[in-house]
């Protein structure tokens, strides 16, 4: 599933501490391995020199059968092809299957997934919830960084409401979030636009109904994507959104006609 690159947009825009940017640069940040080439293709370049030389020597480190199969992928682009190809890295004949693991991780995970959470309940009706929310109120930037790439599924149910951007954002770079999970971000009030934008810009996520449906009833969610969305909605769908005092007049509006020019053709 290669879409938006979340995290990869704060390095290219210079938004990102030097001690992230080297824990990247190292391997150990270990986003999808789309977005895990493309910031160390960056950091290759980076300003700092002993950046610039641990990402040279992590692209020196993956093994070279999983990076001439990722590069052998229709979707990887031509500039990566040429950035490795200087390297003396060609594609493989045959494209790598998988997108979605880092091509490598110098850091174990910081937990193992367990049961679903749910992601909707207050934090304080859920003692686990709350015991992990402690957990995360008490590490450091990097740390709940690398827990939101790598840690649980309950650890990405908090961190996805984070307020500082790119902690947020590294959730939906993580390799392990499925697409149930962000069916429910989709539906989350209490998360960022930016979150709600990630997510219906990538072209896989929104071809989940569920995704679709709950990013266009979100009344967080930028009118202009909910407006793009509502053709895309069934009937109930949109009788429910044209009912629904929390979402925006105008998308409530544009669901009423919607259902009378429906009406109007039976």
């Amino acid at each position: 599933m290669i879409g938006p690159t979340p995290l990869l947009d704060f390095f290219k825009r210079g938004e990102v501490a030097r001690d992230v940017r080297l824990l990247a640069a190292q391997g150990g940040l270990a986003p999808r391995a789309h977005e895990q080439l493309a910031i160390l293709m960056v950091l290759k370049t980076d300003p700092d020199a002993e950046i610039s030389a641990a990402a040279d020597v992590t692209l020196g480190r993956i093994p070279a059968n999983a990076l001439t199969a990722f590069l052998a992928r229709s979707d990887v682009s031509a500039d990566m092809r040429d950035f490795f190809a200087a390297r003396g890295v060609f594609p493989a004949d045959t494209p790598a299957a998988d997108a979605e693991a880092p091509l490598v991780d110098t850091e174990p995970a910081v937990v193992h997934d367990s049961a679903p959470a749910v992601v909707d309940e207050p934090v304080a009706a859920d003692p686990d919830r709350a015991s992990i929310t402690q957990q995360l109120a008490r590490m450091s930037f990097t740390d709940r960084l690398k827990s939101a790439v790598k840690g649980s599924r309950e650890m990405r149910a908090v961190l996805i409401r984070d307020p500082n951007k790119m902690i947020a954002a590294a959730v939906l770079s993580s390799p392990k979030v499925t697409d149930q999970e962000v069916e429910t971000f989709a539906r989350m009030a209490n998360v960022s636009e930016d979150v709600l934008r990630i997510i219906g810009g990538n072209r896989a996520w929104s071809k989940n109904y569920g995704v679709v449906a709950g990013l266009a009833r979100n009344p967080k969610t930028p009118l202009a994507l909910s407006m793009n969305l509502l053709n895309r909605l069934n009937d109930r769908d949109v009788q429910m959104i044209s009912m629904d005092r929390n979402v925006n007049g105008a998308l409530r509006i544009a669901a009423r006609k919607k259902m009378v020019d429906a009406a109007s053709k039976k």
